[in-house]
């Protein structure tokens, strides 16, 4: 640092420096470690909000009756289906006219069952798939997290 030392004015005057050009470049990118402390705030205040909502569960007659409701479809849609292969085997004949009777549906109409029992199903997954993520617990207070060894490093080579 010896000539640049000496033209700037010392190692004050390189700080300034310093300083003022990290503000500058601010205003094009912002400080990642600054966007991440925010984040991270933001997640905890709307995690906490959340929390609140959550704390009483409150679950009454029809919220039981409701969700009973829910489990059905499929176990129903399952057992439909092997009742089918049992009734073709036992009533040959009056399954072979229930068939025809569905060959008359027109196709506007299947096609409509297959949406709604596409998006039940799909409904349903994405309700699990949100639901069965692995979260993420981050203390409150940033003094509470683990040391980072190499980062401690870090900083204390800067306090020479």
């Amino acid at each position: 640092m010896g000539l640049i030392g000496k033209i700037l004015g010392g190692a004050n005057a390189i700080a300034e420096l310093g300083n003022a050009v990290e503000n500058v470049a601010e205003v094009f990118t912002p400080n990642a470690t600054k966007n991440m402390v925010m984040g991270h705030e933001a997640f905890v205040a709307a995690l906490s909000q959340y929390g609140v909502e959550f704390q009483a569960v409150r679950e009454g007659k029809f919220d039981r009756f409701v969700n009973g409701l829910n489990r059905l479809p499929r176990p129903a849609l399952a057992i439909g289906t092997l009742g089918l292969f049992v009734y073709a085997m036992a009533a040959p004949n009056s399954f072979a006219e229930r068939m025809i009777g569905l060959a008359l549906v027109p196709e506007p109409l299947w096609w409509l069952l297959g949406a709604v029992v596409s998006f039940y199903f799909g409904a349903r997954e994405m309700y699990h798939a949100r639901n069965n993520r692995p979260v993420l617990r981050l203390a409150e207070d940033p003094s509470q997290q683990p040391e980072n060894p190499a980062l401690a490093e870090w900083v204390g080579q800067g306090e020479r």
